[in-house]
């Protein structure tokens, strides 16, 4: 059976280390690089549901792109059982369960978070438009109706919404932003780009949609990087057919939406 160390390396061979982004956080985070895997779980992030299915399903290791700890919108100072993050690694730890995490290396790999989301929708050629290298771009067959659009985003990504605001223009080349990328729309109109699907935009962006003459697509954090789980997955049971892996099934998305009828 591979180590988690030897897993580690597996995941760096296609997103390596050096590719993350500076205030990042990625690799093996928690637990024995030297333990013996044979079984493990992939999810968008750990939570305390991810680890309790983990640990009931007996895994050694957790794979998740979202970094478990130490990053900027966690910033772990103590780990305390009395503390929500704290309870989750001192739970991890206890049972023997390490995490490793791929995050914004795995948003800029080739076969990564944003061209599975290009492949996802469609879009023919995908090509880099930033230049982080984050998103990509590219053209659909044909062009469609933004609504029309809206709807197809929503059916291939399982969202249980979209926000988004028409820029007068029907879809034909789109950009696409693996979770929050709205800083990087000036970029898409740049490229070209007539359509930008991504998450977390802020309302003045949807306000100034028209005037910039950009389709505006809030697909939801979740729906637009969760594709990745299934490749980490299928790419993980090529490198170690010896190892037992499976998708988390209690990670799902969090947000719900609730739309007054007429």
């Amino acid at each position: 059976m591979p180590t988690v160390c030897e897993i580690e390396q597996a995941l760096f061979d296609v997103a390596p280390r050096d590719r993350a982004m500076e205030w990042d956080n990625v690799g093996h985070l928690l637990g024995n690089p030297e333990q013996r895997v044979n079984r493990c779980m992939v999810a968008l992030d750990i939570t305390h549901a991810v680890a309790e299915e983990a640990i009931a399903a007996g895994c050694q290791l957790i794979v998740s792109h979202h970094p478990i700890m130490n990053c900027k919108w966690v910033q772990v100072q103590t780990v305390r059982d009395d503390t929500f993050q704290g309870s989750l690694l001192t739970r991890l730890l206890r049972a023997n369960v390490s995490a490793i995490c791929m995050h914004t290396n795995l948003d800029v790999a080739e076969g990564g978070v944003n061209d599975v989301l290009a492949q996802t929708l469609g879009i023919l050629e995908p090509e880099g438009f930033t230049g982080e290298g984050v998103g990509r771009c590219g053209w659909r067959a044909e062009p469609a109706p933004l609504e029309e659009f809206v709807r197809f985003v929503s059916k291939a990504l399982g969202c249980n919404g979209v926000r988004y605001a028409g820029g007068g223009k029907p879809v034909h080349r789109v950009a696409v932003g693996g979770g929050a990328c709205g800083e990087f729309e000036d970029a898409a109109i740049a490229a070209g780009c007539d359509t930008f699907v991504t998450s977390d935009l802020s309302y003045h962006q949807f306000v100034d949609a028209r005037a910039k003459g950009i389709n505006l697509v809030d697909a939801g954090h979740f729906p637009t990087e969760d594709p990745i789980c299934e490749k980490i997955v299928e790419y993980l049971a090529g490198r170690f057919p010896e190892l037992q892996i499976q998708k988390s099934a209690s990670h799902r998305e969090a947000i719900q939406y609730y739309v007054e009828g007429d």
